[in-house]
């Protein structure tokens, strides 16, 4: 892009709680024309199997995005400065046919990647992955996925539906559309069906690293880990909000007790910064469990470290330094 990305609104000007609640208080992506990084919703959560309200997620994070800045000092970048990234909308898919809301995030998703975008979307629940993933594949071809989780969501059918918050990582498996050379979850934790969970899962491709694993081993050993295993692929990270432990956000579907802090997560995202991220998700924020915006200002914070990798990656790729 030629000209210098317009960035959030002034909060010298505007006080922060003033205005409409795009990401960061970006402009919209039809007030610039096209963007380097997209940012999208999709309010969907048809597929979840325990606590609704995911559909909430996305203007949650927002709202509590209203007090990132344009310095992220962790990764020494002012990342809205570096490429354009603009708010794109939310993704109008059917709450009530989940077959029909997969086949719409599966087009808007292509269409946004047809402009060259990469993609920060805002979940919804994990159905949301396969079709995002789907996109990817055709871009890039299979994926290398990093899968922030409490849970594996590698299982293979709930109710005899093939498409859950689930499934969509065993779907994405049996479709080819992953690189089995480079998977990994991380932060998973609590109760399974049985053991054979964990074997189907090893069948797959995955390697797991457990909360237990980041609190024994450190952030940066299992941080050299995960980029040992990503090495140069095009990479896709996939975070489900409840890889965090409850009391960093409870506002989520499916809490399980025993989770990474969200300094952990934070510090192992910037950590990750060398690793190819063509897009990214955060899921599973559901605001009316939530207090005090606890689980949307995490996620809102996550979104801004993915979203600072992939322009610090833009900048690079047209040779240009980092602007602090």
């Amino acid at each position: 892009m030629s000209t210098q990305p317009r960035g959030p609104v002034d909060s010298s000007r505007i006080p922060r709680y003033a205005g409409p609640a795009t990401f960061a208080r970006l402009p919209r992506l039809d007030e610039v024309g096209s963007a380097d990084v997209a940012v999208v919703g999709v309010p969907f959560d048809t597929g979840v199997s325990y606590r609704p309200g995911a559909r909430f997620g996305g203007n949650a994070i927002r709202e509590a995005s209203r007090l990132l800045r344009p310095y992220n000092p962790a990764q020494d970048a002012s990342p809205f400065a570096l490429a354009q990234v603009a708010d794109a909308g939310d993704v109008a898919a059917n709450p009530f046919n989940i077959n029909e809301a997969v086949e719409t995030i599966e087009a808007a998703a292509d269409d946004l990647l047809a402009t060259g975008a990469r993609l920060m979307t805002l979940g919804g629940d994990h159905t949301i992955a396969l079709p995002l993933l789907r996109s990817m594949a055709r871009k890039h071809g299979p994926v290398a996925l990093l899968h922030f989780d409490a849970h594996l969501d590698t299982w293979d059918t709930y109710f005899g539906a093939e498409y859950t918050h689930g499934t969509p990582f065993r779907r994405a498996v049996e479709e080819g559309i992953l690189d089995t050379e480079a998977l990994s979850h991380v932060g998973t934790r609590g109760p399974l069906y049985g053991r054979q969970d964990l074997t189907d899962d090893e069948k797959m491709g995955f390697g797991i690293v457990t909360s237990a694993d980041v609190m024994r081993r450190g952030v940066d050993e299992v941080t050299d880990q995960l980029r040992r295993r990503v090495g140069d692929r095009p990479l896709y990270i996939s975070i489900d909000i409840d890889v965090l432990d409850p009391a960093h956000a409870p506002g989520t579907g499916t809490p399980e007790a025993g989770g990474l802090t969200s300094r952990e997560l934070l510090e192992i995202l910037r950590g990750l910064a060398s690793c190819n991220l063509v897009s990214a998700d955060v899921v599973e924020v559901a605001p009316a469990y939530d207090h005090a915006e606890i689980t949307s200002v995490a996620a809102s914070h996550t979104a801004y470290e993915l979203t600072t990798i992939m322009s610090r990656q833009i900048a690079a790729g047209r040779g240009e330094a980092p602007r602090g």
